[in-house]
């Protein structure tokens, strides 16, 4: 295969093999190709062809482009190989992986398709399974190279040798005692630099950074993000070593984070993604959307409850929808700068003060600068100084209050322990349209008299 084709020269390619059943083509065009690829191109292929593409891959490269592909998808190729092969795969696969597929299937699913498994991979993936979801012990790794303190370098390096193909990374070496607690680390580098009758007990580092089997997920990317780390050993309570959680593993904790924090934040619910029906996707939208519907309808009885100011000032209706408009969209701004640091910093008390005062500041440069041009817009258009101000008045009060409202709450549920990200744009929208048409309508019912 040239390296200079094209993805659809290499997609036409494939085709072509497939159809000729040309075994050997098929499988050079699969060597030059990386896992990603290889799942990027069995997308691609009509569906026709797909049972043939899987049937002459090798189990290796099966085991790697099947952890390639969506949670869905790789159970759809699992079904299709059948229980002999599909098993052989799993053997093949990370056991963190294999746990995290298994738990999408239904039990007796699972239990058929264990049964088949290695005993050895079998346990390692059940163990996995008992941990709770979205903790270091459901996403940590087995697969890891441990040497024991008291050997010398030389027994180190022979051990690493041996068990190079069974760790995922080998770029730091775990060392523990003779009851398996982990007790230091070495690095690649140390081992290299060091003489080979050195002890491993004289050059380890024993001040690590650990997790503990219920570390919450997002605690661990965290602390992989803070000290820049590709893998953080797992420990039990008792300090015993059994895994090892790594960066690739982090990369798909924080995309799936992010993803549900922005289904809250626009309060859709569950996932839904381009594949999800349409009745599937209204049903998880509509009880928050009823919610607000409801809450909504408090604006109107507001705006009613104003008739009269709107009947001698029409020109405030103009300006009704950018007023609460403006508020809604820097109530949600602040809501993501807040839920977006929640994510990535321990805030104390001091440093959420901090944070609303910045926000304080931020939404009284915004509204002055934002109330400024109102008020000269509604002036010129008018020819009435007293509408300026009254417009451009309400827009600065009710983009500070606004922006407070956007930063405190998220705050508020965060000090509560309730997920910040449920304070969703929505929500805030809503809040901040009644708070914005009150202070509106009060303001131009004060100057009533001026108006007309």
């Amino acid at each position: 295969m040239s390296l200079k084709m094209t993805e659809n020269e290499i997609l036409l390619a494939i085709i072509q093999s497939l159809k000729e059943g040309k075994k050997v083509k098929f499988q050079s065009i699969m060597d030059q190709l990386q896992p990603y690829d290889i799942a990027y191109q069995y997308n691609q292929i009509p569906s026709k062809h797909k049972n043939k593409f899987i049937i002459y891959l090798t189990l290796e490269q099966l085991t790697e482009f099947i952890q390639e592909l969506e949670k869905e998808e790789q159970l759809n190729v699992l079904h299709k190989l059948g229980i002999e092969k599909s098993t052989k795969v799993l053997d093949l696969m990370e056991n963190d992986d294999v746990a995290s597929l298994l738990s999408e299937l239904e039990p007796e699913k699972i239990e058929e398709l264990l049964s088949e498994m290695k005993q050895e991979e079998m346990n390692i993936v059940q163990n996995l399974m008992n941990y709770p979801l979205e903790t270091a012990g459901r996403i940590m790794n087995n697969r890891f190279v441990w040497i024991p303190q008291n050997y010398t370098i030389r027994e180190a390096v022979d051990k690493l040798k041996h068990f190079a193909e069974f760790s995922e990374y080998l770029n730091y070496f775990y060392v523990i005692d003779n009851q398996k607690k982990l007790v230091g680390v070495v690095s690649y580098k140390d081992l290299l630099l060091g003489e080979m009758q050195d002890k491993i007990e004289d050059i380890m580092f024993s001040r690590v950074v650990t997790v503990n089997v219920n570390t919450d997920q997002e605690e661990v990317a965290k602390l992989i993000r803070r000290y820049d780390f590709v893998s953080i050993p797992v420990i039990e309570d008792d300090h015993k070593l059994v895994g090892v959680v790594t960066v690739d593993d982090i990369m798909d904790v924080v995309f799936q984070e992010a993803n549900e924090d922005i289904e809250k934040l626009s309060a859709s619910g569950k996932a839904i993604d381009f594949n999800t029906k349409p009745f599937v996707a209204a049903y998880r939208r509509l009880p928050w959307l009823i919610l607000l519907l409801f809450i909504g309808v408090v604006s109107g009885s507001i705006i009613s409850g104003f008739e009269e100011t709107l009947a001698q000032v029409v020109a405030l209706a103009f300006f009704m929808p950018m007023i609460a408009g403006m508020t809604g969209n820097t109530g949600t701004q602040s809501l993501a700068v807040v839920v977006r640091g929640l994510t990535t910093y321990d805030l104390n008390f001091r440093q959420s003060i901090k944070l609303i005062f910045r926000e304080l500041w931020v939404g009284i440069i915004i509204g002055i600068v934002c109330a400024l041009l109102i008020s000269i817009i509604a002036y010129v258009w008018q020819g009435n100084f007293t509408l300026g101000i009254v417009v451009g008045g309400s827009l600065l009060l009710t983009l500070i209050i606004g922006t407070l409202t956007g930063t405190v709450i998220p705050l508020v549920l965060y000090k509560l322990n309730i997920d910040p990200a449920v304070a969703s744009g929505p929500l805030i929208t809503t809040i901040n349209d009644i708070l914005s048409l009150l202070i509106y309508f009060g303001i131009a019912t004060m100057f009533l008299a001026q108006l007309t």
